[in-house]
């Protein structure tokens, strides 16, 4: 199922030193691998920098499936190295010549995937990983788009879907030995984390046909297609009758809220989905105001980038006009922090809503 390193290496690699070697294997932007680079120098990015980059950073991926991105990287490493006027190691001088001889006119408009390995860090206060004597991380490797911006979104990752996966690791007891329907799986890393928690059913869905395809070969190299099941769902003609009978206890969704057209077949999709137990309403209670799922009752957790307040308030109008009790929860989560490497992951602008009927 999921790669999980309980640290059991004899030399175990530390921070910062381990924010460096996950930055690069998530394939981070390189301003930000070059400011952990500093970090592990004490402000310089130093030889000692430089051979670790080169050691556990470069010399252990596919040199052809990421040589996009490494050539692009060490351009500015180097760079950056070289504006300070200190001394470029010459492994880095020489795969920087490769890259830059070998791959010269090559087009890389073909090679649309690249894989992207993201490393869940546990901090040292979370329960699971004081029981380990080195770091704990959750490893998922993830067949990700380079074409974002030609429309290849459903491939993409998305900063919501970074936040789902983190509330789903730091709330493990709302989701264990419960049935999880996720909307919008895109690249998998939900459904992913929601393996590692140990619930009774995962489904995971789509609308789009090849995002679905490359979901399933996510999963096949997280060796999970045993433990999770993919279902092709567009939202505008998917049956009432069907949605209900598929029972889910929680029902997740990443990213969403976006179309205004697609709004409304969105709450009538979930709206169907939380139908099945609707009879186990939530009135009184009032001293626990959120965490639905704790109780037993169905419940739906969006998390959303508000990129225009239009839509995100028509959203909530369908939602009330569906009978949908839509709360936003974002303060209320002890969430930890399982990305400390990831500094271009803007976690402040996600929210996150608790969706559930709503009777008087």
């Amino acid at each position: 199922m999921v790669q999980e390193d309980s640290g059991g290496d004899a030399e175990a690699i530390l921070p910062p030193w381990l924010y460096l070697l996950s930055a690069f294997l998530s394939m981070e932007p390189s301003d930000s691998i070059i400011s952990i680079s500093r970090d592990c120098g004490g402000g310089a990015i130093t030889e000692s920098v430089q051979n670790f980059v080169w050691e556990h950073c470069i010399s252990r991926v596919d040199r052809k499936a990421h040589a996009p991105y490494i050539r692009s990287f060490l351009k500015k490493f180097i760079l950056e190295i070289e504006s300070e006027g200190a001394v470029v190691v010459d492994e880095l001088y020489e795969e920087l010549a490769f890259y830059m001889a070998s791959l010269k006119g090559y087009n890389f408009k073909g090679d649309s995937r690249i894989v992207r390995k993201i490393s869940f860090l546990y901090p040292p206060d979370h329960v699971e990983a004081q029981i380990c004597q080195n770091p704990k991380k959750v490893v998922a490797p993830l067949y990700c788009s380079l074409n974002m911006l030609e429309g290849d979104t459903g491939c993409s990752l998305w900063p919501s879907s970074l936040f789902l996966s983190e509330f789903i690791l730091s709330c493990p007891e709302l989701f264990s030995m419960k049935s999880c329907f996720e909307l919008g799986s895109g690249v998998g890393l939900v459904g992913i984390c929601l393996a590692h928690v140990k619930p009774t059913k995962v489904v995971l869905s789509d609308g789009d046909l090849s995002t679905l395809a490359n979901l399933k070969v996510n999963l096949d190299l997280n060796q999970m297609n045993a433990h999770v099941e993919c279902l092709h769902l567009p939202w505008e003609s998917a049956l009432e009758n069907d949605l209900q009978n598929l029972k889910p206890d929680i029902v997740l969704g990443a990213d969403v809220i976006y179309d205004p057209q697609c709004i409304p077949h969105l709450v009538r999709v979930i709206s169907a989905l939380l139908t099945t137990k609707k009879s186990n309403s939530i009135h009184g209670d009032k001293d626990n105001e959120f965490f639905v799922a704790s109780r037993g009752k169905p419940v739906a957790y969006i998390a959303s980038v508000v990129r225009n307040i239009d839509t995100f308030n028509y959203f909530l109008k369908v939602a009330k006009e569906a009978n949908l009790r839509v709360v936003d929860i974002t303060q209320n989560v002890k969430m930890y922090d399982f990305l400390p490497y990831m500094r271009s992951y803007q976690r402040s602008y996600v929210r996150l809503l608790e969706i559930c009927y709503s009777f008087h």
